[in-house]
């Protein structure tokens, strides 16, 4: 099989995507050959010798231009580049951005390519409802991941480095050291968890909590701010720390340092770092019901409900106080995780490739 893999960024150091680069490997292993359109090219080490990254240009001088020309220029690459390999490849991944779908769809469709579209997140728009008519098959780690209705849907797991991210299981610390990864945005509820702190701090429980993540939009930098300032009203400065954005091939070393992770997402899809933690090692909580099958028989004391920091506290305060039930739900999650492994998830997602040839 020849694979077109359209995605945002090939960039190892990318605090988001930085993990896409361990998903082109794989595809790799199991492909003939694979050509790679990306928004960004940053720094990888060297691909397998079957794959071929073609970059937009986002990393070059169009940043300078008006973002109409700039998005203009960045489509008029992509579907000249959709074009010119179009002998290369026999089929197309597109990861995340339906635009790419929508642009490139009704060529692709012309050209009999097998067009599938992975995409994990609750928003559906134009631009998503356009590129499922032309996909056919979309992609989803969960069943909260993917809101649209289509008979198109395959609900296939996420797929994690577990290898690397996995790491021995010590006893938690004191204090008990509490981190949560992600985008610093309202919607990741993140108040929750500086609020369940200071409810900790009044059981008598040493605990810190450290923000991975940075702010996007103008709102989100506004949104930090409110949660320095709430961490000041609680008097619990002195736990909560901002650690800002860390490239994901840092991560692993990072979880290294912490006993417990916290995810304060609503329910939708699965969060990968919700998984990442787990296959760290960490002990996971989590506001997300859609992680309630992974969690299994753990879910009632790791699932708690959305905004309520009082609920998170006592959950944590619970395994604190019984250190060896710490101990083995840990280690429990990390073999659960397994399922999720990048090794895993793309044979998956070629099969139905395979079985539509």
């Amino acid at each position: 099989m020849k694979l077109l893999i359209v995605t945002q960024a090939v960039d190892t150091e990318d605090t988001t995507l930085g993990f896409f680069v361990r998903w082109i490997e794989e595809f790799a292993a199991h492909a003939e050959h694979l050509e790679v359109i990306c928004l960004r090219e940053g720094k990888h080490a060297s691909l397998p010798a079957n794959v071929r990254v073609h970059s937009l240009g986002k990393e070059g001088s169009l940043q300078s231009t008006p973002r109409f020309a700039r998005r203009l220029r960045y489509a008029i690459r992509f579907k000249r580049l959709a074009w010119q390999l179009r002998h290369e490849y026999d089929a197309v991944f597109v990861h995340m951005n339906p635009e790419y779908v929508v642009i490139g769809g009704p060529l692709w469709r012309l050209l009999g390519k097998r067009i599938g579209l992975w995409y994990v997140h609750k928003s559906v728009d134009l631009k998503l409802r356009i590129a499922a008519f032309f996909a056919h098959d979309i992609f989803t780690a969960s069943r909260e991941g993917f809101r649209l209705a289509t008979t198109k849907l395959h609900v296939v797991g996420h797929g994690i480095d577990t290898a690397l991210f996995r790491a021995p299981i010590r006893p938690l610390g004191t204090p008990v050291r509490i981190v949560s990864v992600g985008r610093i945005t309202p919607i990741k509820n993140l108040a929750t968890l500086i609020e369940a702190v200071g409810i900790l701090k009044e059981k008598g429980i040493e605990a810190t909590a450290t923000f991975v993540g940075v702010p996007v939009q103008p709102a989100d930098h506004a949104y930090e701010e409110s949660l320095r300032m709430l961490a000041i009203h609680l008097g619990i400065t002195d736990r909560i720390f901002f650690a800002g954005g860390v490239p994901h091939a840092q991560l692993p070393e990072l979880y290294r340092t912490f006993d417990i992770s916290v995810n304060l997402s609503p329910t939708g899809g699965l969060d990968k770092a919700v998984l990442e933690s787990m296959a760290a090692g960490l002990l996971t909580f989590v506001s997300n019901q859609g992680f309630g099958e992974l969690l299994g028989p753990h879910a009632g004391a790791l699932v708690f409900r959305e905004k309520n920091a009082a609920a998170c506290a006592d959950k944590m305060a619970l395994f604190v106080h019984t250190a060896e039930d710490a101990l083995r739900v840990r280690a429990d999650l990390q073999q659960r995780v397994e399922t999720m492994s990048v090794s895993a998830l793309i044979p998956r997602i070629l099969s139905f490739y395979a079985t539509s040839r």
